[in-house]
């Protein structure tokens, strides 16, 4: 309809493209063999059980990360599955080196019993190992948003306890992610760029990163980050339909909708 057009036209004639942001968007973890390196609770605590002394015990839950894959991540949350990725990364020259496997023995021994698979598959690092190059690894330590690859309901979670993800997954970051999960999650977003999405089987929309970097979204000072950063925290720890309609609202109110306009995004507010 023509406010429906008109809307959109007032949302992308004053934003920027995503690729001319100050973020970056990469893919989750590819282990080439999740069966041997993405791991449950159980067998986790088998690994740390077998660790000679407290030094290799600790060295070994810091190198077992919790990990979200693509179906875990919600609106503004996520239900984790008890899942545990080993992270013997590849290293960076110059930056940090490679995981050596013989500082990890039980681990070692875990991988050991697929050492079949994991010595025929292509995506390896130097030895079986480790896991395949990864020149960000150190961006998952980092305050991040994280999204699935394919998705009915396009779902955002800003996240700071350092999950790591698969690669059925992806994340954003820099800077003002906070506005970005907000206005990711927003009614907002989905009326004007769901179609942006390649639409798949069942309704499902493919966020590939070639797709949200063309996507122009207001570019805010810090003052407005910290206040939606704000919103975000409060809603990420409890997650009411009031709380999302607030912030909808805040972003009304910045990018100036009308009441009209208004009334015709909100039927589009986002599912949980």
């Amino acid at each position: 309809s023509p406010i429906e057009a008109a809307i959109k036209r007032k949302i992308e004639a004053v934003g920027t493209p995503l690729s001319e942001w100050d973020i970056h968007i990469y893919r989750g973890v590819l282990t080439g063999c999740n069966e041997a390196f993405i791991i449950p609770t159980a067998r986790r605590d088998e690994i740390l059980a077998a660790c000679r002394d407290e030094a290799e015990r600790e060295r070994t839950a810091e190198l077992i990360r919790p990990i979200l894959r693509g179906r875990d991540i919600k609106r503004y949350g996520y239900e984790w599955a008890e899942l545990w990725i080993i992270g013997t990364h590849n290293g960076v020259r110059g930056k940090f080196p490679r995981i050596d496997i013989e500082d990890y023995p039980a681990v070692k021994a875990h991988l050991d019993q697929y050492w079949d698979k994991i010595a025929a598959r292509d995506d390896q690092g130097a030895t079986p190992y480790n896991l395949r190059n990864c020149a960000y690894w150190e961006d998952f330590d980092k305050p991040k948003v994280m999204y699935p690859n394919m998705t009915k309901f396009l779902p955002f979670y800003y996240d700071e306890r350092r999950f790591l993800q698969n690669d059925k997954s992806f994340m954003i970051t820099g800077k003002h992610i906070e506005f970005l999960t907000a206005f990711l999650n927003s009614s907002l977003f989905k009326f004007c760029f769901r179609e942006n999405f390649p639409e798949l089987l069942g309704g499902t929309r493919e966020l590939r990163k070639v797709f949200f970097d063309k996507i122009p979204i207001l570019l805010v000072d810090e003052d407005t980050n910290a206040q939606f950063a704000e919103l975000v925290q409060d809603i990420q720890q409890e997650y009411t339909t009031e709380k999302a309609m607030l912030i909808d609202e805040c972003l009304f109110d910045l990018y100036g909708l009308t009441i009209e306009e208004r009334s015709q995004v909100s039927d589009f507010q986002s599912e949980a």
